[in-house]
């Protein structure tokens, strides 16, 4: 019986995960028994296996000053469950979550006994509590963000006015497969017949499969360094000024909110986007939005300051081409400064590729850690044993408790270093709380 948010909270995390076979058909089913929320609304849907939330608080922000009343869907949260349902940049109550998760509870426990694999994931209820929710605000667009992959994703039951995929590499192979062209199959299953679709900087066998499926369907194809371009005008600045060019935008200026050389790409793909998704709804573009919007844009835990001196940042690299997109900004950001990095990373992803590449940086102090996880079958990874196989500039230090590591970095710091918490985005959140007194 679920009588008030701690009930709530615990009935949806208490589901189970993952089924042994993807499907959507009990995602239908679910929807149908809830009077199908989901339908009449226009939606941006999002996928890649980075960039999809930055590209997302963007459109988020642009689509706000300009007017429109904006929904969004995104995972997974850093601080509190709420965040990850947002109606104009404000989270869903409490209230709200407990009423709308009562209201599911009795279907849930009816497709349990109806079902022959159950009823529905615990992401399948976070995406159908998302969709009676914005039913009930009814905003002017709905920001999808895909959980994973994009073909049997359960938010993978609308047609959109708009598709993205940011980027396609390495994650969840376990459940999207062992080749970059297997990923993306899955992640272009988000395209829609006659929907355009707005793609990053794809590997080329990624691409191929994009490209393919989208000509299959009559998707206009929109692509990055094709379609539409963008080029950092700042040098070494933290946070990007950049140039675009796309659609009706020519040689526009934009300053980004958001910190890092990775966000140029997906500021260019949310520009786009959002071109099209005002051009399909009839509103007419007004480019100095788009520019506030895009430099007001926040997205918390991605290359997040939350000191300024000594500079401390928060970002939550916790994929293999996550890492190499930070790597790539203290490269080019931080080259001529000191950099001291605390990371801890989960034990099913590419960790020991991934420290790595950290390890290469010739000014980067390294300290590795360890934290609780989300759960016993998901623990953070022993780095200290990889730690003794790579070769730094600087010895590699290994603290036992991250809070202990994080009080040792933290008082080795001048006013000129730099510090970098990474690795996965649970362990992000853990750090975060220490800034949100």
């Amino acid at each position: 019986m679920i009588q008030n948010y701690a009930d709530a909270l615990a009935f949806i995390h208490g589901r189970t995960k993952f089924k042994k076979i993807p499907t959507l058909k009990r995602m239908r089913r679910f929807l149908a028994e809830l009077g199908n929320p989901q339908a009449g609304l226009h939606y941006i849907h999002v996928t890649g296996t980075n960039g999809k939330g930055s590209t997302v608080a963007m459109l988020r922000a642009m689509l706000l000053d300009c007017g429109l009343t904006v929904g969004s869907f995104t995972s997974p949260f850093i601080t509190r469950f709420n965040e990850r349902i947002e109606y104009n940049a404000t989270q869903i109550s409490d209230a709200d979550l407990v009423r709308l998760t009562q209201r599911l509870e009795p279907i849930v426990a009816k497709l349990d006994r109806e079902l022959p694999t159950g009823g529905p994931t615990e992401f399948e209820i976070d995406t159908a509590l998302m969709f009676c929710y914005m039913a009930e605000k009814r905003p002017d667009v709905v920001l999808l963000e895909v959980g994973i992959g994009g073909l049997y994703d359960s938010t993978n039951v609308i047609i959109p006015d708009v598709s993205v995929i940011t980027t396609v590499g390495w994650d969840h192979m376990k459940y999207l497969g062992n080749t970059l062209s297997a990923i993306a199959a899955q992640k272009a299953g988000i395209i829609k017949p006659g929907v355009p679709v707005v793609i990053g900087a794809l590997p080329a066998s990624a691409r191929k499969v994009v490209a393919q499926t989208a000509q299959r369907l009559g998707a206009r194809l929109y692509e990055f360094g094709e379609d539409f371009a963008a080029l950092k005008l700042n040098g070494h600045g933290l946070r990007a000024q950049l140039q675009y060019d796309g659609g009706s935008i020519h040689h526009g200026h934009f300053q980004l909110g958001l910190a890092g050389d990775y966000q140029v790409e997906n500021a260019a793909i949310a520009l786009t986007a959002a071109q099209l998704f005002l051009k399909a709804i009839g509103v007419p573009l007004d480019q100095a939005a788009l520019r506030q919007g895009l430099a007001a844009s926040q997205w918390p835990g991605r290359m997040e300051i939350v000191n300024t001196t000594p500079l401390v940042l928060l970002d939550g690299a916790h994929n293999l081409p996550g890492m190499q997109a930070l790597v790539a900004s203290i490269r080019d950001d931080f080259a001529d400064r000191d950099v001291y990095i605390l990371v801890a990373i989960l034990a099913d992803k590419q960790y020991d590729l991934m420290l790595g590449e950290l390890a290469s940086l010739g000014n980067v102090h390294l300290t590795v850690t360890n934290f609780a996880g989300p759960g016993p079958k998901r623990p953070s990874a022993d780095l200290a044993a990889v730690a003794d196989r790579l070769s730094s500039r600087y010895p590699i230090h290994v603290a036992t408790n991250w809070q202990a590591g994080f009080s040792q970095v933290a008082s080795q710091l001048s006013a000129e270093d730099v510090m970098i918490v990474t690795g996965s985005l649970y362990f992000i959140s853990d750090v975060r709380r220490l800034f949100d007194d």
